[in-house]
């Protein structure tokens, strides 16, 4: 019963809503005989027109969401006069103003069901959208505004980190900047001594190396002249092995295998290959000489210029270091770049050490983040020679990678060993693996909770060692690197695993 009367009430209320709004009309359209208005205020193809007017329309000034018209200056007036219509809802110029009339009631929609997540009207409310979830349109959009200005606050917020963050690359390109400048001019006076000191030994080198071709040349002729006997010898041995693998005659064929099978061994083959080693003898100790002299000079500490004994062997052809304390030499400190770990990681130890969890982290949304590979990357670029260890429990991938690599998604393209972008070396008891670009190579080693990873990048080297009492080289890669490399780790789906870059000393 009550139901029935609230229904009845509310329809009485809108019939009258009807009546007055006639009314209103009527009395808006008394005022379409006032004078015509000048040229610039009639309304053009971009702009919208007054409702009201009669033959050319003006530009509207309003539209009024109560109404649903829009009104020129002039209509407009009644609005601003009567007091019916001084509560309705004024908005700037609207041509989408029927888009807020209900197409099946014909009314405008002031209400908004949350079920359905649209605008109604008062009757869609108590018909089709009886028992929804309705508020007044106005109440959504006070919640929605609410959203909307923690949107803008957070969006706010990101701008002013931006732009703090921009200010700190520019001075970090300005120090750059200025660190370049001062190497290169460091680098200029250095090099002019380098260029003396070679020109100095220049002649001398020349001299032994052409005394030495012509004696090597002459040597390496008759060598040659010998194995293309040799070679004469073994095509006719060949063509009658070949004739005597045709023969159909079991009993000829083990008669005259024996004879026909024995090879003689070569005689040059030890001098091919121990003999080039020994080559220009003389120019190797020349070349040493000059480098010693180049070493002095680099490491002389002249006004302005200054270089470590480091950068010196980064100029200079250097062995590769065979004991710890070689590596030792290179060793560099690396620390895991949070904006690149994937929320299933929780970084320690100031940033060295990783462990794979269960529970997502509470990382800031960062473009360089990977969001599927368990992965994470140095903050660190890694170029000439490095040396690091990783201490690691479970079963970890250790890994360089290029600063490209992608990072959003589950394709091959953003894993560890499985493009052509990142190189992985992985642990677990008892066995290794390498893999790069999709292609694995597995093999067994001494087992140590400590792998060593040496990066010549120059060269083209990168070595992995098992690291306890002794080092041992368990794998070693020759190839070309065109980038800047960071040092990764990457973890499987087995929680509790962890891996740290050890601080070496």
């Amino acid at each position: 019963m009550t139901t029935l009367f609230n229904t009845n009430h509310q329809e009485v209320k809108l019939r009258q809503s009807l009546s007055l709004r006639g009314e209103m009309a009527e009395e808006l359209k008394k005022t379409g005989l006032q004078a015509a208005p000048a040229d610039h205020c009639y309304a053009g193809p971009e702009d919208v027109a007054c409702d009201f007017c009669t033959g050319r329309k003006r530009k509207a000034l309003k539209s009024c969401q109560v109404c649903l018209v829009s009104y020129c200056e002039q209509h407009l007036q009644p609005h601003y006069d009567v007091a019916p219509l001084k509560k309705h809802k004024l908005v700037e110029p609207s041509k989408k103003l029927q888009e807020n009339i209900c197409s099946r009631h014909d009314e405008v929609m002031k209400m908004f069901c949350r079920t359905d997540q649209q605008c109604i009207c008062y009757l869609c409310s108590v018909e089709e959208h009886k028992g929804h979830d309705t508020v007044s349109a106005a109440a959504e959009r006070t919640e929605r505004q609410r959203e909307l200005e923690g949107s803008r606050q957070n969006i706010q917020q990101r701008i002013q980190d931006r732009e703090e963050d921009v200010k700190v690359l520019q001075q970090e390109v300005e120090a750059i900047n200025g660190s370049a400048d001062e190497a290169v001019e460091h680098s200029e006076k250095i090099f002019t001594e380098l260029i003396r000191l070679m020109e100095k030994r220049r002649s001398d080198v020349k001299q032994q190396v052409r005394s030495q071709q012509e004696t090597e040349v002459s040597r390496v002729k008759e060598l040659q002249e010998k194995l293309e006997q040799e070679i004469t010898e073994l095509k006719r041995k060949d063509a009658e092995l070949k004739k005597l693998s045709h023969t159909e005659d079991h009993n000829q064929f083990l008669h005259n295998y024996p004879s026909l099978s024995a090879l003689s061994e070569s005689t040059h083959s030890s001098s091919i290959n121990i003999r080039p080693l020994k080559y220009f003898e003389d120019v190797t100790a020349a070349v040493s000489e000059v480098r010693d002299k180049l070493q002095d000079v680099l490491r002389e500490k002249q006004t302005n210029v200054s270089l470590t004994e480091t950068q010196v062997d980064d100029l200079l052809p250097q062995p590769e270091p065979k004991t710890r304390a070689d590596f030792l030499r290179y060793s560099c400190k690396i620390t895991l770049d949070p904006n690149t770990a994937n929320t299933l990681l929780l970084l320690s130890e100031g940033n060295r050490k990783a462990t794979s969890v269960n529970k997502q982290q509470s990382y800031s949304s960062h473009p360089d983040r990977f969001t599927n590979w368990v992965q994470v990357l140095s903050r660190e670029s890694l170029t000439g020679r490095c040396y690091w260890e990783v201490e690691w429990r479970g079963g970890v991938g250790v890994a360089v990678a290029y600063k490209n690599i992608s990072r959003a998604g589950s394709s091959d393209e953003c894993g560890f060993g499985f493009n052509d972008k990142s190189w992985m070396f992985y642990c677990s008891t008892g066995s290794y693996n390498f893999s790069h670009n999709k292609v694995q190579t597995r093999f067994s080693g001494p087992v140590s909770s400590r792998v060593g990873v040496y990066l010549d990048h120059s060269a083209g080297i990168l070595s992995f060692y098992s690291v306890s009492e002794t080092i041992t080289l368990l794998h070693r890669v020759q190839t070309t690197f065109t980038q800047p490399l960071y040092a990764g780790l990457r973890f499987g789906c087995f929680f509790g695993d962890s891996a740290e870059f050890c601080e070496l000393k």
